[in-house]
């Protein structure tokens, strides 16, 4: 008997220690409740005390948490139907509150974070034209769904730290009237872009053609100034050429043969001649006092022979 009893004792006190000590673990929020009641919220990591048979506890994980929401149909204010997939982080902001409206059970929460995401991405998509979705998808559609949830969700003591459409997708009927109208606006894009191109190609090659036709024309002025000087420097130099009367009278001689030479052009051998021209000198010498004109006939050239027929 003597020994039982300190058997029983050692089992009561590991019973009452027992029941006195509980453990916080790194990133849990442990409330302290005696009879139904919140006292206390401890969030060191630990062991910790409580009053045994008293006081009882509740391990709430405090850290962020990851949701996929299921993909929910939203219309847009042009009366656009898209799919929203959306995936929300969230975390207890207020453990009390979290345990007081929700009994700090997560799927209680997670079904209070898929109304409230749901309704803000409905609300946002709905008051934007599908362009301005499609355009304000990323940052800016995140920071607006988020901020109108966390309104919904701050009496339940939950934060959402960020509700992100992570696809944003059409219903299939709607696909191919939504590319046919994209590959239609790239089209009035590309055409704008090849017309421009095409004025721009007009505008150069008409300030070639003018700067090519002042250059021709510069040249052909410069060209002819340059004609002008060579004649003119010709002149000054057969002027001088010709100074003296010998070279004068050469000049004439010469001058009168060429001119006989373009007279007798043709079958025509007969030339008349004052009895005073030049050429009257240079071929009979001086005629006296002959008055009347003096006619000359030129032996004509033998045609050349042809060629005998073969027989």
């Amino acid at each position: 008997m003597k020994k039982i009893i300190p058997a029983i004792l050692i089992v009561i006190v590991v019973i009452v220690v027992g029941s006195s000590l509980y453990t916080v673990n790194y990133n849990d929020a442990v409330l302290v409740k005696q009879f139904g009641r919140v006292v206390k919220v401890v969030t060191e990591p630990g062991l910790h005390f409580k009053v045994p048979f008293i006081q009882d506890t509740q391990a709430i994980y405090d850290g962020s948490r990851i949701y996929d929401i299921p993909q929910s149909d939203v219309i847009t204010r042009d009366k656009k139907s898209m799919i929203a997939d959306d995936y929300v982080i969230w975390t207890v902001d207020d453990v009390i509150k979290y345990y007081q409206t929700l009994g700090g059970v997560a799927a209680r929460a997670e079904e209070r974070i898929d109304a409230a995401v749901y309704n803000a991405t409905k609300n946002t998509i709905s008051s934007m034209t599908q362009d301005e979705v499609i355009a304000a998808r990323g940052i800016t559609l995140t920071n607006m769904i988020t901020e109108e949830a966390n309104s919904d969700m701050a009496g339940y003591g939950i934060k959402i730290l960020t509700a992100e459409i992570k696809a944003l997708d059409l219903p299939e009927d709607n696909k191919e009237a939504v590319y046919e109208r994209m590959i239609s606006e790239r089209g009035n894009i590309a055409a704008g872009y090849t017309a421009k191109g095409e004025a721009e190609a007009k505008k150069i090659r008409n300030e070639t053609d003018k700067e090519v036709t002042i250059t021709l024309a510069n040249a052909k002025k410069d060209a002819e100034a340059l004609v002008a000087e060579g004649e003119a420097e010709y002149m000054r130099i057969l002027s001088e050429a010709y100074n003296d009367s010998e070279k004068a009278d050469f000049y004439n001689f010469i001058r009168s043969l060429d001119a006989l030479k373009a007279s007798l052009k043709g079958s025509d051998n007969t030339l008349i001649l004052d009895k005073d021209s030049e050429l009257a000198r240079i071929l009979y010498g001086d005629l006296g006092d002959e008055e009347a004109p003096v006619q000359i006939t030129l032996p004509m050239q033998p045609a050349a022979e042809e060629p005998a027929a073969q027989n």
